[in-house]
């Protein structure tokens, strides 16, 4: 157990599916896991769920929202309870005109508004967070199988919500897809504590366009990105 986490160390599986929100960890528990899971953390209710996928063992877990939340939650479950690899799955905005709504983005890297996050658990000052490099040709073997269509690039990991900065010097000054809050903090706690991190997205809104989904399709819609991810159960 940890202050944020009252799992026994042997029901969280060695892969971790990590939504951000607690109640898409709920819902891909309860429509995709094989009967038979349950729930293994409650605290704050960032609920966690842990059972099989096809027979193979899986948990998925919320993050909530921000480096600060997944960059807690990912290093207790790397460091204390030897979990191998974390796949955030996610939502983004776009960034890009012709990056459309329900398009799946891989993160190649992650650029972070500051260096601060890394400077405090690597000593390293880097904007720049990279994912493992195994862990994604991995999801792109399984994309390409399941004949999904990846977009694979760079992703803005930002720190603030609402910026004062205009969209456009954003865009120009991140040279990123879309942008989301949480894969800079994940991959630098992979790196810190040696094991393997990768962020997948789906676009909820476009940026430029103005094109959004729901609250509620952000928490059910996203299959094909859920159905990726469920496939690195092993």
């Amino acid at each position: 157990m940890t202050p944020h986490i009252n799992a026994k160390k042997e029901d969280i599986a060695k892969t971790v599916i990590m939504p951000g929100d607690p109640l898409r960890a709920k819902y891909i528990a309860e429509t995709f896991l094989d009967p038979g899971f349950k729930q293994v953390n409650s605290v704050r209710n960032m609920f966690m769920f842990t059972g099989t996928y096809k027979g193979r063992p899986i948990t998925i877990a919320g993050s909530g929202m921000g480096c600060p939340s997944i960059g807690i939650y990912s290093y207790e479950l790397f460091k204390f309870y030897d979990v191998d690899r974390i796949i955030r799955i996610g939502s983004a905005g776009s960034y890009k005109k012709d990056l459309n709504l329900y398009e799946v983005v891989l993160a190649s890297e992650a650029f972070g508004d500051s260096t601060a996050f890394r400077q405090l658990v690597l000593n390293k000052d880097e904007q720049i967070a990279h994912p493992s490099s195994k862990l994604n040709e991995e999801i792109i073997s399984i994309a390409n199988k399941l004949g999904h269509n990846l977009t694979i690039g760079r992703v803005h990991s930002s720190d603030v919500f609402y910026s004062s900065v205009p969209l456009d010097k954003r865009i120009a000054s991140t040279d990123s897809l879309c942008v989301e809050m949480e894969s800079y903090a994940l991959f630098t706690n992979a790196e810190v504590t040696g094991k393997e991190a990768a962020c997948l997205l789906t676009i909820s809104d476009n940026l430029i366009t103005h094109e959004e989904t729901t609250a509620e399709e952000r928490q059910t819609a996203f299959t094909k990105m859920m159905g990726i991810a469920l496939e690195l159960a092993k």
